[in-house]
């Protein structure tokens, strides 16, 4: 199939689809004019990347899956390696979830000073 039907089989755009080929997590072989040709694995490949990276994981991350990715990856045991690199993904998620709700939480605090109870803060 070309990049375009694979792109509408996984819902992703051709541009992801040329990002994940650059990245090595895809191939495909090249018509005579050039054109990309995937294999029917190629759409559950990149269901599974799209999956993945839904989870909150970077491209990167993605990488340490590459045995597994033409697999059910949800459903499939997860790997030692793939745990640890799942767990301190959360950590960075919880991090990063923690300092933001600190600043709005200086936000709303500096809002409520400032405005005096003329402003109600959006919940």
């Amino acid at each position: 199939m070309r990049i375009g039907e694979l792109a509408r089989a996984t819902g992703t755009t051709a541009r992801a689809l040329r990002y994940y080929e650059q990245a090595g997590l895809i191939s495909s072989q090249r018509a005579p004019n050039g054109y990309r040709i995937y294999d029917e694995q190629a759409v559950i490949r990149v269901r599974n990347i799209r999956y993945l990276l839904a989870t909150g994981l970077t491209l990167d991350d993605v990488r340490v899956f590459l045995p597994c990715l033409d697999g059910d990856v949800a459903a499939a045991p997860p790997s030692d390696k793939g745990l640890r690199l799942a767990l301190e993904r959360l950590t960075v998620l919880n991090e990063r979830i923690a300092a933001q709700t600190e600043v709005r939480d200086r936000l709303e605090a500096a809002l409520r000073q400032t405005t005096e109870g003329r402003i109600r803060p959006v919940a």
